[in-house]
């Protein structure tokens, strides 16, 4: 491993990571915010959840009642009048169903003059759930889902079907009462009816799309889901207002910003990738490889979220796959670096952010005995960069703005 790589992409990393943390977009939200005569309460979801809640709390000074559900070991302390749970992802569990059973109950029977603060960021289609078909139904199409590739889009097109507080149902359980909506994205493009599968947003898929879902990736499911599938979400609601503070092309323009810092001139690839983790680990690869002679120092940087087709029984996640899968293409291109990163500091079902390799790494992973394809063919990329040192870990973020990769190339 070349130290001194390393070292700019772990320093990219940590300056971009600081920079959305979803305090700020929390705190300019919330400057728009104008309570009602009656109670205020919070319910905060997702990945981000705890991070958001202390910010909202720290700015309004207090609420009435507040429930945070979030992921496990995502909780960092006890905040004031608010009730915190940890739950499953990406399967959701049964504490996601308890978490999500005790935040209806608080927003039940609310007036015209109550609000509720609702914060909402990634993780929070299977942290923020109340099936309406068994828990154990409901996880065994999630890990279906999983497996087969869909993307998130498709993945929530099925879930808020199947849920009593996705498509906009929780919106309509906090009626009359005005909900103030916060989000942090983490899916392309910000579509509020899909991040989180939309608890609090009108749903804009159909019945026609999610049986779509079912057939492209044959999905195998009861009578009794599919003929939920056949039901139709809310299209509209009349009590919520939306503010989206915190996305990807954020996180993108951090990471210029700290690639420049590094010495690297950035060069803004995307910020909509969104294709096989392995084919964007080899695009990259392949960038790298046409600009070796430029004579400069350069960051490619490309912001969006992958997906793996799991072939194998490994461990990993799309990010150590994109890392992994470039090292190949970059193989003794002296100065030449890959490195991906998810926000959250959670790379698939693991303990690891992210995955990084240079040119020397595809000679480590020989010199240990691993075989680069038969590694990828088995998903396995966790354990195989765990072997060379090219696990990127930052433990639980407090954010979720999806993903970005990096391509860096120090001039020799």
């Amino acid at each position: 491993m070349n130290r001194e790589l390393r070292r700019d992409a772990d320093e990219i990393v940590r300056a971009s990571l600081t920079a959305v943390l979803p305090d700020a977009a929390v705190r300019r939200a919330l400057q728009d915010y104008h309570p009602g005569s009656g109670r205020t309460l919070l319910v905060a979801v997702g990945k981000a959840a705890w991070q958001m809640a202390k910010a909202a709390l720290g700015t309004l000074g207090r609420v009435d009642d507040g429930v945070v559900i979030t992921k496990y070991a995502h909780v960092k302390g006890e905040l004031p009048g608010v009730r915190c749970f940890e739950a499953g992802h990406p399967v959701p569990d049964e504490n996601s169903f308890t978490a999500t059973e005790t935040a209806l109950n608080l927003v039940h029977g609310l007036s015209a003059d109550d609000t509720v603060i609702f914060l909402l960021s990634g993780g929070g289609s299977a942290l923020f759930e109340l099936p309406l078909i068994p828990g154990e139904e409901l996880q065994d199409i999630t890990r279906q889902m999983l497996a087969s590739g869909a993307d998130i889009v498709e993945m929530n097109c099925i879930r808020k079907r199947l849920s009593a507080v996705k498509g906009g149902r929780f919106a309509l359980a906090c009626e009359p009462a005005a909900v103030f909506s916060i989000v942090l994205s983490d899916i392309l493009g910000d579509p509020l009816d899909s991040i989180a599968s939309g608890p609090a947003y009108p749903d804009g898929s159909t019945c026609a799309d999610a049986l779509a879902v079912v057939e492209k990736y044959h999905l195998q499911l009861s009578s009794a889901a599919l003929e939920l599938l056949r039901l139709e979400t809310p299209k509209e609601l009349h009590n919520v207002e939306t503010h989206i503070n915190g996305s990807v092309r954020e996180l993108c323009a951090a990471a210029a910003k700290a690639a420049a810092e590094c010495g690297y001139e950035p060069v803004y690839l995307t910020d909509q990738l969104s294709c096989e983790a392995r084919e964007a680990g080899r695009f990259l690869a392949g960038i790298l490889k046409s600009h070796a002679g430029d004579g400069k120092s350069l960051a490619f940087i490309a912001g969006g979220e992958t997906v793996v087709h799991l072939t194998g029984k490994g461990l990993g996640g799309r990010n150590q796959e994109l890392a992994l899968a470039a090292c190949e293409g970059i193989d003794r291109l002296r100065g030449a670096a890959v490195f991906s990163v998810g926000s959250d500091g959670t790379d698939g079902p693991t303990d690891a952010a992210g995955g990084y390799t240079d040119h020397e790494s595809l000679s480590a992973l020989q010199a240990a005995g691993l075989n680069l394809h038969a590694v990828l063919a088995d998903n396995d990329a966790y354990h195989a960069l765990k072997a060379i040192d090219g696990l990127i870990m930052t433990g639980p973020t407090g954010t979720n703005v999806n993903d970005v990769a990096v391509g860096l190339l120090r001039a020799t």
